[in-house]
């Protein structure tokens, strides 16, 4: 079979585009929590993203080849494991805004780090926001390996460059919303997980 026509590469790029959604969404959350997030951190905090996404795809693409059946067992828990993390990050991401808040009233300087995103939060983010593309293994199931490594490859780059529109998007927006910034940011993240959740168990 070719795979390689230009309804493979349109596909690649849809696929891309809906699965860098929420990533895209989480991406404004992130911005909007650290407005004084550097270029070079902003292209980190693409990349981390689009690993991801590169990386679920191809994942669930090795399982179907390998573990079909155990890997169709786990997908049912893919909604619960999106909705876990995100609610962790986001009830996190809003209790630290309160108490720097707090501690801001009390005429208390806060530490521009603390307000920091740190490599373990955007790799928890990543997986969360990028578990559900494991079930686009079984939609190109009938790709070869360099297809499917091609089209994770064509997602991972609409990914980043969706999640570096988000992030300054968000860094605009932190700039309106002030102190309550990261608030804002951790009700989007908490949003995002139900929003994951609910099309996972209700909708798949």
């Amino acid at each position: 079979m070719d795979f390689f026509n230009i309804m493979f590469f349109i596909n690649s790029i849809a696929f891309g585009v809906g699965l860098a959604m929420d990533a895209f969404s989480v991406s404004i959350a992130n911005a909007i929590a650290e407005p004084q997030m550097k270029k070079s951190k902003m292209c980190g905090v693409a990349g981390i993203y689009a690993f991801f996404q590169f990386a679920m795809p191809m994942t669930g693409w090795l399982c179907v080849h390998t573990i079909a059946e155990k890997f169709t067992a786990f997908q049912k828990f893919i909604p619960w494991i999106a909705l876990i993390l995100l609610l962790y990050i986001g009830i996190k991401m809003i209790i630290e805004c309160i108490l720097e808040n707090k501690k801001a009233d009390s005429q208390i300087e806060s530490d521009p780090a603390a307000k920091s995103i740190t490599l373990g939060i955007l790799i928890i983010q990543g997986i969360a926001t990028s578990i559900d593309a494991l079930s686009v293994g079984f939609t190109i199931a009938d790709y070869n390996w360099l297809a499917a490594l091609i089209a994770s490859l064509i997602i991972a780059v609409v990914t980043f460059a969706i999640c570096m529109i988000g992030l300054l998007l968000g860094k605009k927006a932190s700039d309106k919303l002030g102190s309550g910034a990261e608030i804002v940011g951790g009700v989007i993240l908490i949003l995002i997980g139900i929003e994951i959740f609910v099309k996972g168990v209700f909708f798949s």
